[in-house]
């Protein structure tokens, strides 16, 4: 079986010459959207001649940067460095608001050779690594150099493929609990999740492509449009984020103009669908014809998946679509995701219990505090246990426990975090042999269970609220703040502990709509509703709350809520004491 992407890049463009590899729709210049598109034959021959550039530069074995805005410019430097035998580093340009310190320490713990962006962000970007003391660093350069270094650019050049074993990329961690580390990824993990993702996802050749928006740069995005179009032969459709943003609307019209797609996005983007698309804009659509809606990358919201059914069962969203998924970097992204034809399934579990550790079934209006998590179903090509994280004990179904995951699509390690990859990706279960590697599992930091042969992800390690022995999830006791008061802003909002007198007390921040236009004089109103609601449902005392100006919630740039910075800025004391937020500049 190819091993490579080199290999797969290859047996694409041979079996389907002059069909469309990957299309482009460009909103920037063009409210309707430009589209640019490119046959496997053409991505082949650019992607070569680059890569030959880059093997005449040296680059062999070498990390190369791809800091290229979203668009077909970046899938051919990114398939150049991998196929070229290099280890491409897939980042974003430093245009990309408030994310400027992220780049820069990611740039410094790659260390790499070689930065590849268009001949736009080229000099753009050398004044950005010189301002921001990288003068020493990667030297920048562009495709059509790259073209223009190969040793005959003006004859096609030979494919040369890597090993398998060969790391293909480093995919940096978001960096909600942590700071980013890049994780090792090699040709054979990334082909290995491709095709575990095309088979839970029943997307084949010939019948199925993907459509999306998710950056490049970020690991649900780079698999699911790039590695596994490559890799299943099946073509791709992509847009920018932003144009995303702008217009939700535009995602929706893709889908309705490509049957057979296979789209993902976090949960908040369906809520932002069901709020921003009414009206004509939502009647025009067709959502029938999708395979696939792939639910990933976030807590899975149970309401969310209500209201966006709700809102767009009339132009054919069917529930058995909807695929609530589970992923993560370290594991190159895939793991599990809802069994193919069937409706997501959302089951009520008692908080207390879960508190405790234990996944008690209970009934949706039972009396008491009632949690409703969705299914993530079960893996295609590995292996997933519920451990208990201090004796590293299996756990039976039913018991929440950290999630330990083992396969061929579990990468390598962190890039130059020996101790920090020992840890994490050579675990072994209680009673095995640490010397076998065929007994290492990789531990997730997430918490879990597995129930009535589903599992189900209950929150990070890292950001469990721990009070007075209780457990409490993050993501839980937000969804309850986003509901208690019509000014707050939805998916926004960050729950984390902070000592105080020797004893864990819980902090609430959350930001106002920006329509809010006296902020000031809602935040007792607020409080009362924020601190009312958490006690109601969670049984438990907000130690302090922040309503907070727009904005200033910080997120990774894979959208998820920084818990880790909030709590550092929270500590700095960057929020005022009457829920105001100092001037900032740059990222949290």
């Amino acid at each position: 079986m190819t091993q490579t992407l080199s290999h797969c890049l290859a047996e694409a463009a041979a079996a389907r010459p002059g069909e469309t590899a990957f299309t482009f729709v460009d909103y920037s210049t063009d409210m309707g959207g430009v589209t640019r598109t490119l046959t496997w034959t053409q991505l082949e021959s650019r992607v070569r001649q680059a890569a030959a550039g880059l093997r005449h530069a040296g680059a062999v074995g070498e990390r190369v940067a791809v800091v290229a805005p979203q668009g077909l410019d970046y899938i051919v430097a990114f398939l150049a460095a991998a196929c070229a035998g290099c280890v491409a580093v897939p980042l974003f340009p430093p245009s990309l608001p408030g994310h400027d310190d992220k780049l820069v320490a990611v740039l410094q713990d790659a260390a790499p050779m070689l930065a590849v962006t268009t001949e736009e962000q080229q000099a753009s970007f050398t004044e950005f690594c010189a301002t921001r003391g990288l003068s020493c660093g990667p030297r920048v350069i562009t495709e059509r150099q790259l073209r223009e270094m190969a040793e005959k650019p003006d004859e096609p050049a030979r494919p040369w493929h890597p090993r398998p074993q060969d790391v293909a990329y480093l995919q940096y961690t978001s960096g909600s609990t942590r700071t980013p580390s890049g994780v090792e990824i090699t040709h054979a993990n990334v082909c290995a999740n491709a095709r575990q993702a095309l088979e839970a996802y029943d997307i084949r050749t010939g019948r199925n492509c993907t459509v999306g928006w998710l950056p490049l740069y970020h690991d649900m995005g780079l698999v699911l449009a790039v590695a596994m179009p490559v890799v299943g032969q099946v073509p791709s459709v992509l847009m920018d984020p932003l144009a995303f943003i702008q217009q939700p609307a535009r995602w929706l019209r893709l889908l309705t103009r490509h049957p057979g797609a296979l789209t993902a996005a976090p949960n908040f983007a369906y809520d932002y669908c069901v709020r921003r698309v009414q009206g004509e804009e939502r009647a025009e659509l067709s959502l029938g014809s999708v395979t696939a809606m792939v639910n990933g990358s976030e807590p899975v919201g149970a309401r969310t998946l209500e209201r966006f059914q709700a809102a767009f069962a009339p132009v054919g969203m069917v529930r058995t679509i909807m695929r609530p998924s589970y992923g993560l970097a370290e594991a190159t992204v895939f793991v599990c995701a809802s069994p193919a034809g069937e409706e997501p399934t959302v089951t009520s579990f008692d908080r207390d219990a879960l508190g405790l550790g234990v996944a008690r079934v209970v009934e949706p209006d039972d009396g008491g505090a009632v949690a409703e998590l969705v299914a993530c179903g079960r893996p295609a090509g590995q292996e997933i246990a519920v451990v208990d994280p201090l004796t590293g004990r299996l756990l039976e179904d039913g018991r929440v426990g950290e999630i330990w995951l083992r396969g061929p699509n579990i990468g390598r390690g962190y890039w130059g975090r020996p101790e920090q990859s020992e840890a994490t990706f050579r675990a072994t279960l209680h009673g095995d042999d640490p010397g076998d590697p065929a007994h290492h599992w990789l531990r997730t930091g997430d918490l879990g269970a597995w129930h009535d042969k589903q599992l189900y992800v209950t929150g990070r390690l890292k950001d469990l609220v721990i009070i007075d022995g209780v457990n409490h999830y993050p993501h839980d006791i937000e969804a309850t703040v986003q509901d208690a008061h019509p000014a707050i802003r939805a998916h926004h909002i960050a729950a984390f502990s902070v000592d105080a007198d020797g004893e864990e007390r819980l902090v609430v921040v959350a930001e106002h709509h920006r329509d809010v236009t006296d902020p000031g004089g809602l935040v007792e109103e607020v409080k009362r509703a924020v601190c009312a609601a958490v006690a109601t449902g969670h049984g438990v005392s907000v130690h302090d709350f922040v309503l907070a100006p727009p904005g200033t919630v910080p997120h990774t740039t894979s959208g998820k809520v920084a818990r880790s910075a909030c709590r550092a800025r929270y500590a700095a004391g960057d929020w005022t004491a009457d829920g105001g937020a100092q001037e900032r500049t740059g990222s949290a």
